[in-house]
């Protein structure tokens, strides 16, 4: 690829990155490039730039491209071989070390839809009975992509999916459901589906077994090296690593040790490389004085040590140099009984009196590793001190001995191991990059397979539905048709009796108001318009209380109150008025609850008619 398409397709990872929080630029370039170009195949698009330029001005164009970018090629019990081992060698081994009760956590890295979760259900299920499985199994399954995550979270299945399934345990954790197997509800409580991304976020701690398979193939040789890292932390004493395939790790033996290298099962190795150690400094000159030969001999065996050693006292003065330190240090006899910190020594090459004193108060002795310390012939030496407390047989302090000893071929020749591992590691990583290489193409050729079998499935299914549909447009058009016609009848006979019924509220000589529970206008004949001057078109729907006419509405308010609350009242009274034309006159109403079909009432009639002024009845 040209150096301007790559600096392109760079800056095309580093948008993902920073602008919609998709960090890819810890994956091979390769399969990452041909899957990003499959994309742009998709949308029509020649260059990066021009692709990115869509990324930028299409809203879901980022999603479309993380779900081609992310293979979810999985199934159920995927490599049997490897999961007999997991079945038959790795879970009992789980169990035996836990007692009966202890929890078991497993995490699932790169679950996809869920399937190979589920898997690892099944088998705890099936090694630890149901009851004990939901009290004590805890399966974590974590992916980037929500899509993926969100189906895992049905925990439903077509026929296809469940094929791979022995069909025992498919009888006993499955559920058929139509077209669709269900995963048992009780065992799903106990798997717990989340977003997680192996290079950014923080791990799961404390997991016993951790299955993370043909995820890391994705990923370059620095990515991976963080991500183990990350796994390393998150697996328990003793735990175990479930790979794919295509994945070897043999060149992380400091974190990973492989005990079934076909089936890529590797457990947890404890520690890391512990620091070269050195043995005590013999012959302490503070011990009990024996017989003067002997002292002799040992102060020259102290003098002449090729390590460089001094001794202080329980007060910090100096009793004792060798010619080492002498040498390397620049002391002389002159410096025997003067205060160590009054000497240059006491914190060059390191700060010594915090562990002397520490030395005096623990009775422990203590090293401080990896000291880089200039010789005065200017060459660089590394350093390991060792602090020792000398105390005689009461626990009684006398002195501390300090030894300086000189472990820079030890260091040189380890660095010269790890630029050989180094190499080594490149070489492997180079061939494992080759490997995980084809294993991708092979994943990425699987996927289109199953692209091109869903969608001619989807395209065949598409066409019965459409053949169906078209049938039922047809039935649902005559339905449409008979329906239309009823309901021509029935606008029609709606309309003789609505014009029967305004005949019949019209015809009365005496005005009929019927109001709503809300005191609404829903009728107003023609006696009514006549007596107020106001017309059933501006009366309908309008607050009886609100219209502008003569009748005192406000005093029917308690005849209406108790129409509204007892279906059997009856009322009537008399006001004064002021009918349409400005006169005063005198009317009755009566009025009455106004009940439905169902006897609820609706509302309120009232019945208005002029009184004969002289007589006081009803014209």
């Amino acid at each position: 690829m040209p150096v301007e398409e790559t600096d392109d397709f760079e800056t095309l990872l580093r948008y993902l990155r920073d602008a919609r929080g998709f960090d890819f630029t810890g994956y091979k370039r390769t399969s990452l490039r041909r899957r990003v170009a499959h994309r742009m195949e998709q949308v029509e698009l020649q260059t990066f730039t021009e692709y990115l330029d869509h990324l930028q001005a299409s809203a879901d164009e980022c999603n479309a491209l993380f779900n081609t970018i992310l293979i979810n090629v999985t199934s159920f019990f995927r490599d049997e071989d490897a999961w007999q081992s997991l079945r038959g060698v790795v879970i009992p081994q789980l169990l035996a070390q836990r007692g009966p009760d202890d929890p078991i956590r497993i995490w699932s890295a790169g679950c996809a839809s869920g399937q190979e979760a589920y898997s690892l259900a099944m088998l705890l299920a099936e090694s630890v009975g149901a009851e004990s499985f939901r009290q004590r199994v805890k399966i974590y399954a974590t992916d980037i992509d929500e899509d993926a995550l969100a189906e895992a979270r049905t925990a439903a299945y077509d026929a296809r999916a469940v094929e791979s399934i022995p069909p025992d345990l498919l009888a006993t954790y499955f559920e058929k459901d139509g077209s669709r197997y269900i995963f048992s509800k009780d065992l799903r409580r106990a798997v717990i589906f989340g977003r997680n991304d192996l290079v950014q976020d923080a791990p799961i701690s404390r997991i016993d077994l951790l299955v993370c398979r043909n995820t890391l193939m994705y990923f370059n040789a620095e990515t991976q090296r963080r991500v183990l890292g990350r796994l390393h932390f998150a697996l328990a004493p003793q735990g175990v690593l479930f790979l794919g395939h295509a994945e070897m790790l043999l060149s992380h033996g400091d974190r990973f040790t492989p005990f079934d290298l076909k089936n890529r099962l590797f457990r947890k190795v404890p520690g890391y490389r512990s620091a070269i150690g050195a043995a005590p400094i013999e012959g302490d000159p503070l011990m009990a004085p024996e017989t003067s030969g002997l002292t002799s001999l040992r102060d020259l065996a102290f003098r002449h040590s090729p390590v460089a050693q001094l001794v202080v006292t329980g007060g910090d003065t100096v009793a004792m140099v060798n010619q080492q330190a002498e040498v390397m240090f620049g002391l002389s006899g002159r410096d025997i009984g003067r205060l160590l910190r009054d000497l240059d020594i006491s914190y060059r090459p390191v700060e010594l009196r915090a562990y002397i004193e520490q030395a005096k108060i623990e009775r422990r002795s203590s090293r401080i590793r990896d000291i880089e310390w200039a010789s005065p012939g200017g060459q660089s030496v590394w350093l390991e001190i060792h602090i020792n407390p000398l105390v005689d047989g009461d626990n009684g302090l006398l002195g501390v001995a300090i030894a300086f000893f000189d472990v820079s071929a030890t260091r040189a020749l380890l660095d010269k191991l790890e630029d050989a591992n180094r190499q080594l590691e490149t070489a492997y990583e180079e061939l494992q990059s080759t490997n995980e290489e084809l294993e991708t193409t092979n994943e990425e050729l699987q996927s289109t397979v199953e692209e091109l079998e869903t969608t001619n499935e989807e395209l065949q299914s598409t066409n019965e539905e459409l053949e169906t549909m078209n049938e039922e447009l047809q039935s649902t058009n005559d339905e449409l048709q008979s329906i239309n016609e009823t309901l021509g009848e029935r606008t029609v006979e709606l309309i003789d009796a609505r014009e029967f019924f305004d005949s019949i509220v019209n015809s009365a000589e005496v005005g009929i108001v019927v109001v709503d529970r809300d005191m609404r206008v829903t009728v107003w004949n023609h006696a009514s318009e006549q007596m107020w001057g106001v017309t059933a078109a501006e009366a309908a729907g309008q607050p009886l209380p609100g219209l502008d006419i003569g009748m005192p509405t406000a005093d029917l308010r308690p005849m209406l109150g108790s129409a509204f609350v007892d279906s059997s009242y009856t009322g009537s009274s008399e006001f004064e008025a002021i009918n349409r034309r400005g006169r005063t006159i005198r009317i009755k109403v009566r009025c009455s609850p106004f009940r439905g079909r169902n006897r609820d009432i609706r509302g309120a009639m009232l019945v208005v008619e002029p009184v004969d002024a002289e007589d006081g009845s009803a014209s």
